[in-house]
């Protein structure tokens, strides 16, 4: 399982795999042929509500991610439909966010790898 991160506005690698749009809006000033997009997943997303509470605001990140795990535990198809393109091969989480360590995309990575670790755990 391999799980990248991008911001929109970098140009698409050779390496980037299948590239999933994680934001409810689309990124100002790109182009859908630009981005290289192959699935735009709103559903993924934090709730407008959650997303205007951070406002990418550093001091509210450890909040942030409790509140948007919440949600996307509540989220299991959007879940699975990830975990599904992630058995096929190299995923990149492209987000729009200026701030490259804090946003909704390094979190949703986070909380993949953590669900990974936990179904491989119960596996054994």
């Amino acid at each position: 399982m391999t799980i990248l991160v991008k911001r929109a506005y970098e140009p698409p690698g050779a390496a980037d795999g299948f590239r999933i749009l994680v934001d409810r809006l689309w990124p100002r000033g790109v182009s859908r042929q630009d981005a290289h997009v192959d699935l735009w997943l709103r559903d993924a997303a934090p709730s407008a509500s959650l997303r205007k509470w951070f406002g990418h605001d550093p001091a509210k990140w450890a909040g942030f991610r409790q509140r948007y795990f919440l949600e996307l535990a509540g989220r299991p198809e959007v879940i699975a439909q990830l975990e599904a393109q992630m058995d096929r091969g190299v995923v990149t989480l492209v987000y729009g966010a200026r701030d490259t360590v804090h946003n909704n995309a390094v979190a949703l990575k986070a909380y993949l790898e953590d669900a990974g670790r936990r179904a491989s755990a119960g596996a054994c």
